[in-house]
C-alpha cells in the first residue's frame, strides 16, 4: 500500500495496487473510490483530506510520517 498527499489540492490518494484503473466512484461526498475492470478496489482518493482526520493525524501524513488508516472511510461499498 503507498499513499500520496498532495498539498496544493489537500487530496489524498491510497493506493493498494498497481493494478489499471477502469472506473471511479464517489462513495461520499470527497471520498472517491477507484475499481479494476474485475470490480475490485484499487485505490481511495480523500479530497480535503486536512479537514476530514484530526488535526495530529492529518500533520502526520502531511510530513509522511505514518502509514494511512482507513478508519474515515464509513460509507457502504456501492452495488455493482
Amino acid at each position: 500500500m503507498r499513499f500520496h498527499y498532495d498539498k496544493k489540492i489537500d487530496a489524498l490518494y491510497i493506493r493498494f495496487n498497481e493494478k489499471r484503473y477502469a472506473e471511479s466512484d464517489e462513495v461520499k461526498k470527497g471520498v472517491i473510490f477507484d475499481y479494476d475492470k474485475a470490480g475490485k478496489i484499487i485505490g481511495i482518493e480523500v479530497l480535503d483530506a486536512s479537514k476530514r482526520f484530526p488535526r495530529e493525524f492529518s500533520s502526520k501524513f502531511q510530513k509522511k510520517k505514518i502509514p494511512v488508516a482507513l478508519d474515515f472511510v464509513q460509507a457502504p461499498a456501492p452495488v455493482r
